[in-house]
């Protein structure tokens, strides 16, 4: 018989029923949205992103084993880069984090982001609901950190981190014009490494122009995730944020952002990219062809 996973086996944190409740909605699983309707839960979810080698998961993991000492629950999606053929994660919890991986307070997915153009997989925010019922205490999203997922993530995280490296500081005007404007707070990591003073101060004074939150200065964390150096003023930095950010609008913005991609959703319910790559196939070597012409029959 096949374990249908209900939201009372969710709220006691089996993992099997929350592996399955997340696979039904990655997969578009009619059931999958039926239980969600049923799902209810708060914990702040905290978006962690930066360019690929910034020690993105040695901060996860040493920020997470800190929660964990103080007792506290954290959930942690991983979205991977993907295949372009079988939209499978490329790599793994246990390779990146293998010191939370028996820890029972600690539940890590890693999701492909299948082909989502801004990195983050299209479930994203039904998988954090689900792991909201589940009680957990923080819910980490940690981003390929590649492209537009810098700027997505901002619309689906209570909290945003921005990730840099004192190498950074070449790239501080492609910061200036994205991702300064979603950080609500910048972690500079291996801070150890020569220039991480200048670059953190720089960063601290465009930071000052960049504040779009009333009430909140955005801090700039310095810390050696792999020496657990810094990790405690970083979680009192996001627990700072946490009780500051319901007085803003932020919450309807994030709110009506997440009803708008669920209704996006919606519309194209009835196509599958199968479907769609299946009719492209068909077409595409056609005389004339034109991709604007071609999508919209599936409007």
């Amino acid at each position: 018989m096949a374990f249908n996973p209900s939201p009372q086996l969710i709220a006691e944190g089996n993992q099997r029923a929350i592996a399955r409740a997340i696979t039904w909605v990655e997969n578009q699983n009619p059931k999958g949205l039926s239980l969600l309707e049923k799902l209810h839960g708060q914990a702040p979810v905290i978006g962690i992103t930066g360019p690929p080698g910034a020690g993105k998961s040695s901060l996860v993991h040493a920020l997470v084993l800190y929660w964990s000492s103080l007792g506290l629950k954290t959930a942690i999606v991983a979205v991977d880069p993907s295949s372009p053929f079988n939209l499978g994660s490329l790599l793994g919890d246990r390779l990146r984090m293998p010191g939370l991986f028996l820890d029972p307070k600690v539940y890590i997915r890693s999701m492909s982001a299948r082909g989502s153009l801004g990195g983050l997989t299209a479930s994203i925010i039904e998988v954090c609901d689900i792991l909201k019922h589940a009680q957990f205490d923080r819910i980490i999203i940690e981003t390929v950190g590649v492209g537009q997922s810098e700027i997505e993530i901002a619309g689906l995280a209570d909290t945003t981190l921005v990730l840099t490296v004192p190498e950074s500081g070449d790239e501080i005007q492609t910061l200036k014009s994205g991702v300064m404007e979603i950080a609500d707070i910048f972690v500079v990591n291996k801070s150890d490494r020569a220039g991480s003073d200048t670059f953190a101060s720089h960063l601290q004074k465009l930071s000052h122009q960049r504040s779009n939150i009333v009430a909140w200065e955005i801090p700039v964390i310095k810390t050696i995730a792999t020496r657990n150096e810094g990790i405690i003023d970083l979680s009192e930095a996001i627990n700072a944020h946490q009780k500051v950010a319901h007085l803003q609008d932020r919450q309807i913005h994030l709110m009506a952002e997440k009803a708008y991609r669920l209704v996006q959703r919606d519309k194209m319910k009835q196509h599958s990219f199968l479907e769609i790559k299946e009719r492209m196939a068909q077409e595409i070597n056609n005389e004339g062809f034109n991709l604007y012409a071609f999508s919209k029959q599936f409007c």
